[in-house]
């Protein structure tokens, strides 16, 4: 079967993101506590939705994925979300210690509120956080001119705020205070 084309891929993903994190009953499926909604189950009602999608292509979105936002169950019969959702799923993720400084790519025209009030998880479940300059840069510049916030994580998590790490290594906390926010140059 040939591969699926970036185009194909990006709104694959997209759909998939709406229907995993945010609008199950869009397609009519339901997600368990954790998130998680079986493969076939999935394939079928996107198939009602005249939107056909394969186990295959399915599977070429999960592998390739630029953010990693899916995962099987280990038995490869279940699918999930990793992190984003804007509905009630329990991630079951443990607590883990951060590492000293984590990064928050904004739009430009954020900054000067999200340095007076903090970052907060608004609709999502979490705030999202990186270890890594290009991937906080991909997430700031979808809505504009991205700036850089460096999270003093390391003295957050001393103070007794809770992170937990994604499988794709998104790190996740309920709020980050103005205290713990700079500007990263």
């Amino acid at each position: 079967m040939k591969a699926m084309d970036d185009k194909q891929l990006a709104k694959t993903s997209k759909f998939l993101s709406l229907v995993l994190r945010h609008q199950p009953d869009k397609i009519g499926i339901e997600l368990d506590e954790q998130g998680w909604v079986e493969v076939a189950t999935l394939l079928a009602a996107i198939r009602r939705e005249s939107r056909p999608l394969t186990l295959a292509q399915l599977q070429e979105v999960v592998t390739r994925n630029d953010k990693q936002r899916f995962m099987f169950s280990s038995d490869g019969l279940r699918i999930r979300a990793v992190q984003g959702h804007s509905i009630e799923v329990e991630l079951g993720y443990e607590a883990a210690a951060p590492p000293e400084y984590l990064l928050h790519g904004t739009p430009e025209q954020s900054v000067a509120i999200i340095l007076e009030t903090g970052l907060k998880k608004m609709k999502r479940h979490h705030v999202h956080l990186h270890h890594d300059r290009q991937t906080a840069s991909a997430v700031g510049q979808r809505r504009g001119k991205p700036v850089l916030l460096q999270i003093a994580a390391g003295r957050m998590h001393a103070d007794g705020y809770s992170f937990y790490v994604t499988p794709n290594q998104v790190w996740l906390t309920d709020e980050v205070p103005p205290a713990y926010l700079s500007i990263l140059e």
